[in-house]
């Protein structure tokens, strides 16, 4: 079954590693929720911390270049990546529908993308 990577973007950088109100506890209830009912196709995913946690690198003049790291992300955002779901759908349009049940489709935005599986790496 084809893998998708539900990516959520959400308005500003919430950090939900520390639930100090009762708005992220209950977001993070909606969270939990959809979790149970997309337990059959969820395959894994994780919060992220927030984009001033970030490290964006990159190697300057291709490989065997300088490694240089930059803090934050590497683009400034009204909306930021704060979390992914990886599902396992029969196709697109599952996965959309899956996609749609995530909390924050309702106050940002979840994008779907389908996974590239490389295959066993011994050969």
């Amino acid at each position: 079954m084809p893998q998708f990577a539900a990516l959520i973007y959400e308005q500003g950088d919430p950090d939900w590693s520390i639930l100090d109100t009762p708005e992220k506890q209950r977001v993070m209830g909606e969270y939990g929720a959809f979790g149970a009912t997309a337990a059959a196709v969820m395959r894994g995913g994780a919060a992220l911390f927030p984009t001033t946690s970030a490290t964006t690198v990159r190697v300057e003049g291709g490989k065997g270049g300088d490694v240089v790291t930059s803090d934050g992300p590497f683009a400034e955002s009204k909306e930021v990546l704060t979390g992914f779901y990886l599902l396992d759908c029969t196709d697109l349009d599952d996965a959309v529908r899956w996609a749609a049940q995530i909390p924050a489709a309702r106050t940002g935005k979840v994008e779907v993308r389908p996974v590239i599986e490389f295959g066993d790496s011994d050969g």
